[in-house]
């Protein structure tokens, strides 16, 4: 089940291969993103000593949220992956043109996971192409509909 997607992604980036990854996350932050209070669309992965690391990703802290504790909505979480797929990445990523970005993040048997894409960005007339092709799908439909 789905929490957040990062619909951008797909605009910007060609998506190459998926990746699902687990998030180090502190307990505040697993109540605001069940009540529905992250947003990823602004977020991108990087590699940092042999790790991989989501930053810009925000979750929004409930009112609810302990006294005790100070909630920082953009900080920088792990991910966490196979060390042979850490690897595999930090090499792919390390050719030009290569990064990793979030999609999407949902449950997956009761914990919350993190889909990660190895992409290639888009050049502005690749962007004009996707969107003729998009125009076309939607006018054919239209046209088989009112047949």
């Amino acid at each position: 089940m789905s929490i957040v997607q990062n619909r951008k992604a797909f605009h910007d980036y060609f998506v190459e291969q998926r990746y699902e990854a687990g998030l180090v996350l502190h307990g505040w932050e697993v109540k605001a993103i069940r009540a529905g209070r992250a947003q990823i669309n602004d977020a991108h992965v990087i590699v940092k000593d042999a790790a991989l690391w989501l930053i810009g990703a925000h979750i929004s802290p409930l009112a609810t949220a302990s006294t005790h504790v100070t909630p920082d909505p953009g900080r920088t979480r792990k991910l966490l992956l196979n060390a042979e797929e850490i690897r595999r990445l930090i090499g792919k990523v390390a050719q030009r043109g290569h990064t990793l970005i979030p999609l999407d993040l949902h449950y997956r048997k009761g914990r919350i996971k993190l889909e990660i894409a190895l992409a290639r960005g888009k050049l502005k007339h690749d962007k004009r192409a996707a969107e003729r092709e998009k125009e076309w799908q939607r006018e054919k439909q239209r046209v088989l509909r009112s047949r």
